[in-house]
């Protein structure tokens, strides 16, 4: 998910977004701990999605 994408979701958007995003890192670390994950690249690219939202989030709570 790009940076531009995460500024025009709304904050409800991006509370869903951030809640799906770590239970897809929860099942991805889970996979990862059963040795049935493949795509291991992954895990860093839900991480920094995370980041990102999270980073969106508190400039709104700033800029407010």
């Amino acid at each position: 998910m790009k940076a531009a994408e995460i500024r025009e979701l709304s904050l409800e958007d991006l509370n869903a977004k951030l809640k799906d995003a770590r239970a897809e890192l929860f099942n991805l670390r889970f996979q990862m701990a059963t040795s049935q994950l493949d795509n291991t690249a992954r895990v860093k690219q839900v991480k920094k999605d995370i980041a990102r939202i999270l980073t969106e989030m508190r400039a709104r709570e700033l800029s407010a």
